[in-house]
């Protein structure tokens, strides 16, 4: 891991920019802390780190002030990344289905999402070694929002991550059912009741499908970026019992 920025920010925040091999990312930590903090790893759409910055950053200050350290990485194919032929086909593909408002097909979902899985829970993992090297971070680790897919598969195959909080708002191949059903950590999963670009139902079935005991569905009334901020407040109450 290089840094290759820092600046501290108005409330307390340190942010660093950093790269691992050719994955840029950005580390948010308390000024000044008695003990290592406990981190938060924090998902997006693959959208890019900049077009992501205004919301990342906003969540990994709320991260600070509860006590968190709060990291996050650009996704395979975003940014400044090399594009993905393959990613970018599939986005394609996505794009036609649902401007002519034909039903979108299990072989465009599995194209579009389980390549960015395969491909991004791994660099999810090598950050994390990075990132718990460092002498201000300790643990346990929280995995919050971004693809619901990724945070299912680092979910289970992640054993230093202790809880994740889900944000149920993107398309999820029938795989991913049956790895939702061997999770066990808990978890806390939002769902926007109206959310244009969810199948409500089947974000139910997966929420039904996931294997971990403590488990918690906060659905809300609106649309996607309508998220209130009691619900992120939930959230945050849901990491403080879980990595303290």
């Amino acid at each position: 891991m290089h840094f290759t920025s820092e600046q501290h920010l108005d409330d307390g925040v340190l942010e660093r920019e950093f790269t691992l091999g050719e994955i840029p990312g950005i580390l948010w930590t308390p000024v000044s802390a008695p003990a290592p903090a406990p981190l938060i790893l924090l998902g997006h759409p693959p959208l890019g780190l900049r077009t992501m910055y205004p919301r990342l950053a906003g969540r990994a200050r709320h991260a600070v002030a509860d006590g968190f350290a709060a990291a996050t990485i650009e996704l395979p194919g975003s940014g400044d990344r090399p594009r993905w032929a393959a990613a970018e086909q599939a986005r394609a593909d996505l794009r036609r289905v649902t401007e002519s408002g034909e039903p979108v097909s299990d072989e465009i979902i599995d194209a579009l999402v389980l390549p960015l899985v395969e491909k991004s829970v791994p660099e999810w993992q090598a950050a994390l070694d990075a990132l718990l090297s460092l002498p201000e971070i300790g643990g346990p680790v929280g995995y919050s929002g971004g693809v619901i897919s990724i945070g299912i598969r680092l979910a289970l195959v992640e054993p230093r991550i202790s809880a994740a909080v889900l944000f149920a708002g993107s398309l999820v191949p029938a795989a991913m059912f049956e790895e939702a059903r061997r999770v066990t950590v808990p978890l806390h999963v939002l769902l926007q009741w109206d959310d244009e670009g969810n199948d409500r139902q089947a974000a139910l079935d997966l929420f039904d499908a996931f294997g971990s005991k403590e488990k918690t569905l906060h659905a809300n009334m609106g649309g996607h970026s309508g998220v209130p901020q009691f619900a992120g407040d939930a959230a945050a109450r849901f990491f403080a019992r879980h990595l303290r």
